[in-house]
């Protein structure tokens, strides 16, 4: 149905448009070059459809602007970093009190604000324990390392297509023949299918069969897969993975770092599951780096009772400037004030209306794509129905339609997010920003399929 000679010419042409808007951008982008590994401060930041990023200049609530002086709607959010809007008043005004006020952002001291953190945490998502890390890929590094301990087993079970930060036991998939290795996987430790075991999403008889082999220590999933589109859970299956780690006695962790979006208390919350250790990050100290975990009271039982561990030195679990000052300041004031309840069901709201405006387009220039919802995020795709698992998930992309896509949204002032077709709202969307991208949306495909707008 895609003309792709006509797809070509489209991306050209908002390529073309893009390099013109943005000479500052370009010019820093090659000055940083002489310095920065792949000229960027995180190679991440490369992922850009016009051929080079564009510079932040300044970013409040929903709104970023760029070294030319761009404004746009924000619909990337730091890639659900800044799911609390940029620079919350709030978390400002706490970060304020403590690093120019009282002074000292770490001192390897604990600081009152981690009970109450933790307590938020345990009341969000069920699980009574908490410790803090800096990211949320430490905080899965360390809770698979907990798992490991207390289960005496060596593999963790993921999803296929899987997303949980730079840990090394994700970082694999499923090939004609078995696990492999996923495509540009970087200078790995070891091979990965010696760590671990991959299943689709969806499916609870690979998960019976695999976890069947008793050597699993925990099963790491998001409630619903994210970074490879959104992936839904069908009913009744996470209550499946839930009785099957537990007849299989393989722990249960929950990654709900993107999944947070589903409400407070992520899907952990939201659809009232019980797993025994979740692990989040991200969005929690309203863009002060910070992740946590948490455990279950008998996962931390299990824990005090290998007295051989060494948790406090060098076992492995922990880093300087985990649990710091600053970024436990970031989360009290992030969690307690900006991403409440009420935040939430209107960035719901939000995103139901941004959801219908994709349908209405789709539907209106007879296009066989979906469009998937998880609470704040949205996400379209390039098939219908939306897929039900990893493999199917990534075999639907198509990079030449995502940059067509992405171009085309940035050079009118929406910022989608550079991986996919990510749309989160935080609490400074508002429903302009939503019909802002509506319209705009309606116009890309009609453009596209040579419909009238």
């Amino acid at each position: 149905m895609i003309d792709r000679a006509h797809l070509a010419a489209l991306v050209e042409a908002e390529r073309a448009t893009y390099e013109r808007r943005h000479p500052l951008s370009r010019a820093a982008y090659r000055a940083g070059r002489a310095s920065l590994l792949g000229g960027v401060p995180m190679t991440w930041m490369n992922k850009a459809a016009g051929g080079f990023p564009v510079y932040l200049a300044e970013a409040r609530g929903a709104r970023v602007t760029d070294l030319d002086g761009h404004a746009y709607a924000d619909f990337c959010l730091g890639d659900t970093g800044a799911m609390a809007g940029h620079s919350p008043p709030a978390t400002v005004r706490a970060v304020r009190r403590r690093f120019a006020e009282a002074g000292g952002a770490t001192a390897m001291l604990p600081t009152e604000d981690a009970a109450w953190v933790g307590a938020e945490l345990a009341r969000r998502f069920g699980v009574p324990l908490w410790s803090f890390t800096l990211t949320a890929t430490d905080a899965n590094r360390w809770a698979i390392r907990l798992a490991r301990m207390v289960t005496g087993r060596p593999k963790v079970l993921v999803f296929n297509y899987c997303y949980h930060g730079s840990v090394d036991e994700a970082f694999i998939t499923l090939g004609p023949g078995g696990t492999i290795e996923r495509d540009g996987n970087v200078g790995a430790p070891v091979d990965p299918a010696t760590t671990t075991r991959v299943v689709e999403f969806n499916d609870l008889d690979a998960l019976d069969r695999e976890l069947a082999n008793g050597d699993v220590a925990c099963v790491l999933m998001e409630p619903a897969l994210t970074n490879i589109g959104i992936v839904l859970p069908r009913p009744g299956y996470l209550e499946g993975v839930r009785a099957l780690t537990r007849a299989h006695g393989a722990l249960l962790l929950n990654d709900e770092t993107h999944t947070f979006s589903a409400g407070p208390g992520g899907c952990t919350l939201a659809w009232a599951l019980r797993p025994d250790l979740v692990t989040i990050g991200k969005a929690i100290a309203g863009g002060v780096p910070a992740g946590a975990y948490g455990v279950s009271a008998e996962v931390a039982e299990r824990v005090a009772s290998h007295r051989e561990a060494d948790l406090i030195d060098t076992g492995g679990v922990g880093g300087t400037l985990a649990g710091n000052a600053l970024s436990v300041a970031a989360m009290r004031a992030t969690l307690g004030e900006v991403l409440t309840s009420e935040a939430f069901e209107r960035m719901a709201a939000l995103a139901t209306g941004f959801t219908a405006g994709v349908e209405e387009a789709i539907g209106a220039n007879g296009l066989p794509w979906s469009v998937v919802r998880l609470g704040a995020r949205t996400e379209y795709r390039f098939t219908a129905p939306a897929p039900l698992d990893g493999g199917s998930s990534a075999a639907a992309g198509d990079e030449a339609l995502e940059d067509y896509l992405h171009l085309f949204m940035h050079n009118r002032g929406v910022l989608m997010t550079p991986f996919h077709n990510m749309a989160l709202m935080c609490p400074d969307t508002g429903g302009a920003d939503v019909d802002l991208h509506t319209e705009l949306f309606g116009a890309a495909v009609a453009a596209l399929t040579g419909s009238r707008v």
